[in-house]
């Protein structure tokens, strides 16, 4: 019988943590591919639009390691660092985020340790991003390893403000001139206002749709 353990202990090196954490990646992203599949036999419809996957590199996560004062080991890697194994998923719709978060917590085998709603409160930067850390399961030879993986879900239009949002952090080392901070705070309540006229539209048109026996044509 395995023994199990938790939250990666017993991990000894970096070859072992790309081997647990891209295993646990590959759980979860088969999960929501087959839960994508299933929405779409019973509702005709995907919330999810595309999935993307990445395990950190090791330079990032001694740079985090390093700023909340750990040393760079491997047992502290994978003890402080949540998010080794990353997964966001883009849907359509802000109505998307919390249909999929529920989801997920009500798969069986996926526990549910941690939870930001950025969405509800969005940083000061403007970011917004549904947030959840969960461990999945991995099943070597010999032991189980409850493994961690953060997984963020957000709309199309919050991953695009997000992406230019990392450039900007990346380009100017975190210190953007003001002015530039201050247009992506306005461009975060456009992508807000988007958004929510976006999903309002949807909703007219799937109204308009059932009232015409779900002939648009």
């Amino acid at each position: 019988m395995q023994d199990k353990v938790a939250n990666g202990e017993g991990i000894e090196s970096w070859q072992e943590v790309t081997l647990v954490y891209n295993a646990a990646l590959r759980q979860v992203q088969t999960k929501m591919e087959i839960l994508n599949d299933e929405f779409q036999h019973v509702h005709q419809y995907n919330p999810i639009e595309h999935i993307k996957a990445r395990i950190k590199n090791p330079e990032s996560i001694v740079k985090k390691l390093k700023r909340h004062g750990y040393d760079s080991t491997i047992e502290n890697m994978v003890k402080y660092i949540n998010d080794i194994a990353g997964i966001r998923i883009i849907c359509s719709f802000t109505s998307d985020i919390y249909r999929i978060a529920e989801m997920i917590s009500e798969q069986r085998d996926i526990k549910v340790i941690g939870v930001k709603d950025y969405i509800t409160y969005p940083k000061a930067s403007g970011y917004k991003s549904y947030h959840m850390i969960v461990t999945v399961p991995v099943y070597l030879s010999d032991r189980i390893v409850d493994t961690k993986v953060e997984i963020q879900i957000r709309t199309v239009a919050m991953d695009f403000w997000a992406s230019l949002e990392h450039k900007i952090h990346y380009k100017f080392e975190g210190d953007a001139p003001e002015h530039i901070k201050s247009e992506l705070i306005e461009c975060s309540r456009m992508v807000a206002d988007l958004d929510a006229r976006m999903l309002s539209l949807n909703e007219e048109i799937l109204a308009i749709s059932q009232a015409r026996g779900g002939d648009l044509s």
